[in-house]
């Protein structure tokens, strides 16, 4: 039985590949994609969310929008990295639409209460920390949560000692 699970995320480079990564596994089903401000601004994340379920054939994969920006400190994008179009400079066709009646923390406060599934966040934890003030229940019902973050002896890629998703 394949794992279900959520991924949220502020698609850049490397999120945009860890979700063709995923849309690609047979070990996991994903429920849906939420969209966080980080590497991008939540809009030109959306947008290249939707790029990368275009070229996966999988625009059946539902995304929410969650947070605009961080809990405690000012917004700082990370597209001096990503290039102005969050993807490296590709410039792949925008994809027209998509939009949900919900925004990302309704939709896991939904999920989770529902069942229990596992929750892959590459990006801030912005939606997390929302989910837990609104809903610690449906938050104590994720079955696993994987976090892409930090760094082991090496300086941070925000700040000398802190890496951009913890920062």
């Amino acid at each position: 039985m394949k794992r279900k699970v959520i991924i949220d995320c502020d698609p850049g480079i490397d999120d945009s590949l860890a979700l063709m990564l995923a849309l690609s596994s047979l070990e996991i089903k994903v429920l849906g994609i939420t969209i966080v401000c980080g590497n991008a601004p939540l809009q030109l994340g959306f947008a290249n969310a939707k790029k990368v379920l275009r070229h996966m054939n999988r625009l059946d994969v539902p995304i929410y929008l969650g947070a605009d920006k961080p809990l405690q400190k000012p917004f700082c994008d990370a597209l001096d990295t990503h290039g102005s179009d969050g993807l490296g400079e590709s410039y792949l066709e925008e994809v027209a639409g998509y939009e949900q009646n919900i925004d990302a923390v309704s939709f896991l406060c939904e999920t989770l209460t529902k069942e229990a599934c596992s929750i892959i966040a590459l990006g801030p934890l912005t939606n997390l920390a929302h989910l837990i003030q609104q809903n610690a229940a449906a938050f104590a019902n994720i079955e696993q949560l994987v976090s892409m973050g930090g760094s082991y002896k090496a300086h941070g890629n925000c700040s000398p000692v802190a890496e951009y998703n913890y920062w």
